[in-house]
């Protein structure tokens, strides 16, 4: 089987399994904020902040003049809050400033702002503006490894190799899938590899039966 008809078994087989997402809201700023309210935390404790800080505050107007300690409070569930308060504050702030309140739809405009890496801008071209991207997370990297994909040390890297191996037409699903998949089976610490779909094109389940 060759490489792009490897992936495309492997991810018609997770479309068989798990149903994309829809997520709530496509309003660009918001899945700016909750993209950032989401590093290093759960998808659980990034919806209750992410809920709560925007019942109060409900607009990038409304966020841009809260007081910070509000914020803090209203995200704690998230994790960091300090931090990722001020980072959505002054977010909030430039967005105001140099463009007119619209989060900007180009890659280098996006990574100027504080907090926001390739990940996170990624994920705003494809939950926010339903662009080919490709997100990479510790689920999406660690499992292209596993599938032999990628042999990479980081995600950025994976990013790449990831760009230039799958088709374009499945980037925009890409992140949704593996995550499901990371917190199911594929999971950093056990994966189930007696009940994987892709069992038989992944190069770390051989590896384990060799063992």
């Amino acid at each position: 089987m060759d490489e792009e008809k490897k992936i495309r078994h492997i991810f018609k087989k997770l479309n068989e399994i798990y149903d994309i997402r829809t997520f709530r809201d496509h309003d660009p700023y918001q899945v700016l904020v909750r993209t950032i309210l989401s590093q290093r935390t759960r998808d659980e404790n990034t919806d209750k902040a992410t809920d709560a800080l925007f019942e109060v505050f409900p607009d990038i107007h409304a966020v841009a003049d809260a007081p910070i300690e509000e914020i803090q409070k209203l995200i704690k569930p998230a994790g960091f809050y300090r931090v990722k308060a001020g980072r959505i504050k002054d977010v909030s702030q430039i967005l105001l400033d140099e463009y007119g309140g619209e989060v900007p739809n180009d890659m280098d405009e996006l990574l100027k702002l504080p907090g926001v890496g390739r990940k996170t801008a990624n994920c705003v071209f494809v939950f926010a503006f339903q662009e080919a991207a490709i997100p990479v997370d510790t689920h999406v990297h660690r499992i292209s490894n596993r599938w032999g994909l990628a042999n990479t040390k980081n995600p950025e890297d994976t990013e790449q190799v990831l760009m230039k191996k799958v088709p374009k037409d499945l980037w925009v699903d890409l992140n949704d899938l593996m995550v499901q998949f990371g917190q199911t089976i594929c999971r950093p610490i056990g994966p189930q590899c007696d009940r994987c779909p892709i069992s038989d094109c992944c190069d770390y389940d051989l590896e384990m039966l060799d063992n």
